[in-house]
């Protein structure tokens, strides 16, 4: 966040709180996982510096372009990320499996390849990954993302942002009413239905009768928007008021770790 996009420190951890609110209302144990931040956890900084040792910039520039050293650190601090669970600290090496976007195989790629050039000294064995399909942006962009934020909502937006975003979405319905009766909708087009799809509707019957209706024509957009809007909205206020009983432990979890992990950043 810092060298990508300038956001300064502070900002990255009130950030940080709120995304651990986000999970552990979702339901994440913090006895079965590892929350840190980049710029606290001393041994991914660890990590990255000894892997400097071993890339060149010809394959920093390679896969990144011409860009300013403070990227290339981060790559490799990432590359840390991915492999920080193999150190003794965490039982030592052992496979490990990656999700990320097909956008990122290239770093993926170069994380396989420090794996390699650091096998004999630390053991480590070359992370795998699985591919998710990316989503399309509300706004139907070919993926949501941050420098768009008509092409997306947050957990915690409020909720009359969410519902404007919805409203103007983009979706397969046809020029005209008259047509979409007569034609029917085109769901695959459809960044609503796409959202349905991955995160809102979990029943199978009810997305594929909701993709029946839209290619029949016996739904239109704004109705089937409407539809939605109250899926949504409804899943988003239980998640928010279930987040705010989270605040406080985040806030005490991100304190924790800047009292045991003491930094300049």
């Amino acid at each position: 966040a810092y060298e990508d996009n300038g956001m300064p420190f502070e900002v990255s951890k009130e950030i940080a709180v709120s995304n651990i609110a986000d999970i552990l209302a979702l339901g994440f144990d913090p006895k079965r996982g590892y929350i840190y931040r980049q710029s606290r956890e001393r041994r991914v900084k660890d990590l990255a510096y000894l892997f400097g040792r071993g890339v060149t910039l010809a394959t920093m520039t390679a896969i990144y372009g011409d860009r300013h050293f403070g990227l290339y650190m981060s790559a490799l601090i990432q590359v840390a990320d991915i492999l920080l669970p193999q150190l003794k600290d965490f039982d030592g090496p052992k496979p490990t499996l990656i999700p990320v976007g097909i956008d990122q195989d290239p770093h993926i790629r170069f994380a396989r390849d420090v794996a390699h050039r650091f096998r004999e000294s630390l053991g480590f064995i070359p992370p795998a990954a699985i591919y998710h399909k990316i989503m399309r942006g509300l706004d139907g962009s070919p993926k949501m993302s941050k420098r768009s934020p008509l092409s997306y909502f947050t957990l915690n937006e409020d909720l009359d942002s969410v519902r404007w975003k919805l409203a103007n979405a983009y979706t397969g319905g046809r020029a005209t009413a008259k047509e979409q009766r007569e034609l029917g909708g085109i769901p695959e087009l459809c960044c609503i239905y796409e959202l349905c799809a991955f995160h809102f509707v979990e029943d199978d019957s009810k997305l594929v009768e909701m993709y029946r209706r839209c290619k029949a024509g016996d739904v239109l957009c704004g109705e089937c928007k409407a539809e939605v809007e109250e899926i949504v909205l409804g899943s988003l206020r239980r998640h928010q008021e279930r987040r705010r009983s989270f605040i406080d432990e985040a806030l005490r979890m991100v304190e924790e770790e800047e009292r045991r992990e003491p930094s300049y950043l």
